[in-house]
């Protein structure tokens, strides 16, 4: 699988319950990727996901079913401190 930084822009802050956000976890592991964690902003309006999927199609197919916008998709490499480049 690979990498993939998803870039979302929100109208207002992000405030998603421990269900929501369960609930987001599982439809992106029923369509085959995995949601491994994402950072907010500060004023919690962009966030950056990062997941691991075999396509792009896996999380713009996650992202229609949850309701959520995507505003670009980038496949990334790891970086490790003293380690360099990992696919």
């Amino acid at each position: 699988m690979a990498l993939y930084l998803v870039e979302r822009d929100f109208s207002q802050e992000v405030n998603m319950s421990a269900e929501e956000l369960e609930q987001i976890k599982q439809v992106t592991s029923e369509l085959g990727a995995d949601w491994l964690y994402t950072f907010l902003s500060a004023d919690k309006k962009k966030s950056y996901c990062i997941y691991e999927a075999t396509d792009t199609d896996q999380l713009m197919k996650q992202a229609q079913v949850v309701g959520l916008p995507i505003n670009e998709i980038v496949e990334v490499s790891r970086m490790w401190p003293g380690e360099g480049f990992n696919r």
